[in-house]
């Protein structure tokens, strides 16, 4: 199974989230694709580099992952910003969430157990 990579970037307790215009859309953790002989921190600061031009240093596993297709599962990190502000060029809209904010009906279904995870963490 291929992995997907989201990244919960967290500043002054409060977290990075990305929504997606699709029919179907929703706030999500920015991320990616694990490209083929990269690990996923690897592929969470690539992503977060080419997505929202963050450098970013990844930190602990959200929990484990969550299948999202019969091919692909998706894993949440933490992280936090090295350098750079967020960029907007792949999805719509970019916000900051406190952890009061963290509702998670907006979220993306595959997204919400790792919000639940988050919320008591922040």
């Amino acid at each position: 199974m291929k992995t997907v990579v989201g990244v919960a970037v967290v500043a002054d307790n409060r977290v990075l989230a990305a929504y997606r215009p699709d029919p179907d859309g929703g706030w999500e953790f920015p991320g990616g694709k694990v490209e083929p002989g990269e690990t996923d921190e690897q592929a969470a600061v690539r992503e977060l580099r080419e997505e929202l031009d963050l450098e970013i240093k990844v930190g602990a596993s959200l929990g484990p992952a969550v299948n999202i297709s019969p091919e692909y599962q998706l894993h949440v990190y933490l992280a936090t910003v090295v350098s750079g502000d967020p960029v907007l060029r792949e999805h719509s809209e970019l916000r900051w969430f406190a952890a009061p904010e963290l509702d998670e009906a907006g979220w993306l279904v595959p997204d919400r157990p790792f919000v639940r995870e988050l919320r008591g963490r922040l």
